[in-house]
Order: C-alpha cells, then sequence, then structure tokens
C-alpha cells in the first residue's frame, strides 16, 4: 500500500494540471468493463482525465434494464448517454476473467451469495458454454456479445443508436499480452484493432 500512497501524495502537488477539470466534463466514451485489477481502462486507451466515463462491475456485467428496480449501472449508463451525450460505448471483456470462469466451470458459489446472485445477470445458463482454455477467450467474446445486446435493451441507448449519435463497440483485451481486439460486426468476428 504505501507506494500507492506515496503516489498519491505526488499526484496532488500538481494543482495547475488539474484545476480545469473543475468546470466539468464532456468524455465522449462510456467504457464498460470488470472490475479486475489487471484491467485499466486509462492505461489500454492512453486516456486523461475527463476522457472516460467508466462502468466497472463484477464481470462487466450490464444488467437488465428495469425501471422498477433501478440500479448503480443503469443509473451509469443513463447518465453517460442522456447527460453527458457519450458517442461511443465501449463494452471491454478479458482473458482470464474469474467471473466467466466461475459461470463457465459451473462453480459453487454458495459461499459468496451477492456474487452468486450478481454472475447470475450474466448470460443464461450454459450460454457461455465450457471450456479447457484458461484464457477463456470463446466463453468471454460470447460474454461481450451478450453485455452489447442487453445494452441495446436500455431505451436512451436505443434512441441514440436509432438516430445515429451513438455507437457500442466490442472489445477484447488479453492481460497477458496487452492487444486488443474489437468485434467487426461485417465480419462477425473479433478483429486486431
Amino acid at each position: 500500500m504505501q507506494p500507492l500512497i506515496d503516489n498519491a501524495r505526488r499526484f496532488g502537488q500538481r494543482p495547475e494540471e488539474f484545476a480545469p477539470h473543475a468546470a466539468g466534463q464532456s468524455p465522449a466514451v462510456l467504457f464498460v468493463t470488470c472490475s479486475d485489477s489487471r484491467v485499466v481502462p486509462a492505461l489500454i486507451t492512453g486516456a486523461r482525465p475527463g476522457q472516460l466515463f467508466e462502468l466497472r462491475t463484477a464481470g462487466g456485467i450490464v444488467p437488465p434494464y428495469d425501471t422498477g428496480n433501478p440500479t448503480g449501472e443503469a443509473a451509469t449508463i443513463e447518465y453517460a448517454v442522456e447527460v453527458l451525450g457519450v458517442e461511443d460505448v465501449v463494452v471491454c471483456g478479458h482473458s482470464h476473467c474469474d467471473a466467466v470462469g466461475a459461470l463457465v466451470r459451473g462453480d459453487d458459489l454458495s459461499a459468496v451469495p451477492a456474487v452468486r446472485d450478481w454472475l447470475a445477470n450474466a448470460a443464461p445458463d450454459g450460454a457461455l458454454g465450457r471450456s479447457e482454455d484458461p484464457a477463456l477467450t470463446d466463453a468471454v467474446l460470447g460474454h461481450i456479445l451478450a453485455q452489447l445486446l442487453r445494452l441495446r435493451s436500455y431505451p436512451c441507448v436505443e434512441r441514440r443508436l436509432t438516430d445515429g449519435r451513438l455507437r457500442l463497440r466490442g472489445w477484447y483485451y488479453e492481460v497477458h499480452t496487452g492487444a486488443v481486439l474489437e468485434y467487426r460486426s461485417g465480419a462477425d468476428a473479433f478483429e486486431a484493432l
């Protein structure tokens, strides 16, 4: 922890660099990804403060849209799309994902009921298939596509997609190489950026 504290102390010694951020934010991208500590959106994209609006959840899950029981995730998506007017939403899954791995393996998560219940939002049982691949590539790619589809069920997202003011992008990040692939609908495949 000490190196993190030391960096935080140095970080706060450059107020002139951060003063312009007090005027507000206008990010162009909502970046939806996993809470995994190996996935760092600003590192992956080279973004500076104010460029990405982030939504990080266990497994990078976009929960179903439900007006009767709003979630923090739904509020974040709605705020990014309607208030901030982001132009792109990136759903970024990653290799070696513990959440997708637990689903694929059918792990017993009874000791962590909140995790178990949250992961139930990912995809229908068995939809991600089974995998012996430690990187879980195919399962994660399917998971990314499922979350993109889920995003389309949000009224604000569907409206902006329909009028051409929003694009959805699916990215796959390899934690062991740093490579990023993007889903190309024309090819129905993930290809290098």
